[in-house]
């Protein structure tokens, strides 16, 4: 990458990333600052969710010699944290459950009509230095987004108020199919039973395979791209 555009992208000057560069008897504490800031703004433009290894990689591709022990001790002295994905175990039942569904979509036919296939799924954003999730329920047909939730966990009670929603505005077609990935807020017994009385077939994306629920992966991907990435909002109710 050419130096002046990367050194634009960070808010630094061009003069001073070479005097930094020349500043061998600079104190270590002022090159760890001058880095700090770079690395926030790396972290800032993955969401928050590069930890030192990926940062570390980007800083060198950029021409930033760095180790990432050196990026790591920075970013803990900084508290810049990279955002974990853990798996939580699932009770036995539930792991049943989630297993035995399968992907529906793959043996019926393309909807024709309103109300034949909806989706839905969650997703996160950033906002005032914490994670929203966002769920979100979509009529496959009309692309029309039906129903939506954001709020600061990630469980059922989430995607039940989305869900929820959608009724309101629109009755399903007889065995119409409820497409979803595979997370455990889809599968709990409170989600199953509303769609169960409601006369809805679940259905879930196969293991390794999130493009079977590609439509909300559209969605979301314009979603953050048109109306989250770089703009501002006062308050969570605004967003």
């Amino acid at each position: 990458m050419n130096i002046q555009v990367m050194c634009n992208a960070y808010g630094v000057s061009k003069s001073g990333y070479y005097a930094w560069l020349k500043r061998k008897d600079s104190p270590r504490k002022l090159q760890n600052i001058q880095l700090a800031t770079i690395i926030k703004k790396v972290h800032l433009k993955s969401h928050g969710i590069y930890g030192s290894p990926r940062i570390t990689v980007v800083m060198n591709r950029q021409g930033i010699e760095v180790s990432e022990n050196r990026v790591a001790r920075i970013m803990q002295s900084s508290c810049i944290v990279g955002r974990i994905h853990t798996k939580k175990r699932r009770a036995p039942a539930l792991y049943d459950v989630i297993k035995r569904t399968g992907n529906k979509r793959l043996t019926s036919s393309l909807p024709n009509d309103i109300n034949q296939v909806w989706v839905g799924d969650v997703t996160y954003i950033r906002f005032q230095k914490r994670w929203w999730y966002l769920a979100v329920v979509m009529d496959v047909y009309s692309r029309k987004v039906l129903g939506w939730s954001l709020d600061s966990h990630r469980r059922k009670e989430l995607t039940m108020a989305a869900l929820s929603q959608a009724l309101k505005k629109r009755q399903p077609a007889p065995n119409m199919l409820f497409h979803s990935d595979r997370g455990v807020e889809y599968g709990a017994g409170g989600y199953r039973a509303l769609l169960k009385k409601h006369g809805i077939k679940p259905s879930m994306n196969r293991p390794g395979h999130c493009t079977d629920n590609a439509h909300m992966e559209s969605f979301f991907h314009s979603l953050k791209g048109e109306w989250i990435s770089g703009v501002e909002y006062a308050t969570v109710n605004a967003l």
